[in-house]
């Protein structure tokens, strides 16, 4: 297990913090010292061995946290929380090593966090719980395309920015500006389809034009995820023709009512 806040013993040495868990091992002083160096190599601390906590920076000391917590050779790897305690770049480089030991060593690795950006990077399975309960759980690609529940939508919501970013053109009046005929859609893609230029054909094959007003991309396990905000153009029935190839084509299409977006701008006004 690795934690929080490293849990690291402040009069011991880097090498006898990582060596500690070795003490009652079969091992030899000689296996010991060349196992504990073995690991700080692995988690790129060869250098600090002689080193105390206090001299590291916070991403070196969990690095110390996660070479000692391998040194009994465990099937399962618990974080708790273990990179909240640090900035966005250290943690960044803290991901990199645990996706990197969960390949070469092929190893379990458990992630228990309230930060979804971690969980996007890191995970491919995900359970969301609440009061001690399991609400939600799937793969990555299920929960961040597909969310069941509030709470996980909610959570999605602050890692991926796309709500807040479409709330912001809804919003900006110069932005939306709307005719008569105007449907203001959402497409979500998934896959494949994110990459086919769906927004041409639709003026090419429906006479609809289409104005792009938000745009997101991300790959998540391999696979492309994005969203546009559209304004569709057309006659009524051209424009319903086109909502349903869209459809067809694999891409979820939601219809953004007036109503829905004068609800949030007395909302706003309220906040």
């Amino acid at each position: 297990m690795i934690f929080q806040h490293f849990n690291l013993m402040d009069s011991r040495t880097i090498f006898d913090n990582v060596a500690f868990p070795l003490k009652r091992s079969d091992l030899t002083k000689q296996e010991i010292a060349e196992k504990v160096t073995e690991l700080l190599e692995l988690v790129g601390l060869a250098d600090k061995a002689k080193a105390y906590p206090s001299q590291l920076s916070g991403g070196q000391k969990q690095r110390v946290a996660i070479a000692r917590a391998l040194a009994n050779d465990p099937e399962i790897l618990l974080c708790d929380e273990a990179t909240s305690a640090l900035d966005p770049k250290t943690t960044s480089s803290i991901l990199t090593l645990l996706k990197k030991l969960n390949k070469e060593l092929n190893l379990t690795i458990v992630i228990i966090t309230h930060e979804m950006q971690v969980v996007k990077e890191i995970c491919n399975k995900v359970a969301v719980m609440e009061d001690g309960h399991v609400i939600e759980n799937g793969s990555l690609l299920e929960i961040f395309t597909q969310p069941q529940n509030q709470l996980t939508k909610d959570f999605i919501d602050t890692a991926t920015h796309v709500d807040q970013g479409i709330e912001t053109v809804l919003l900006h009046p110069t932005l939306l500006n709307l005719a008569a005929d105007d449907v203001l859609v959402k497409l979500s893609f998934v896959g494949g389809s994110t990459g086919e230029p769906l927004i041409s054909k639709l003026s090419k094959d429906f006479q609809v034009a289409g104005n792009i007003l938000f745009g997101n991309v991300e790959i998540l396990q391999e696979t492309p995820v994005g969203t546009l905000l559209l304004v569709l153009s057309g006659s009524p029935d051209k424009i319903a023709e086109a909502v349903r190839f869209l459809q067809d084509s694999d891409v979820t299409v939601t219809i953004i009512e007036p109503d829905e977006i004068e609800a949030r701008k007395v909302q706003k006004g309220e906040e």
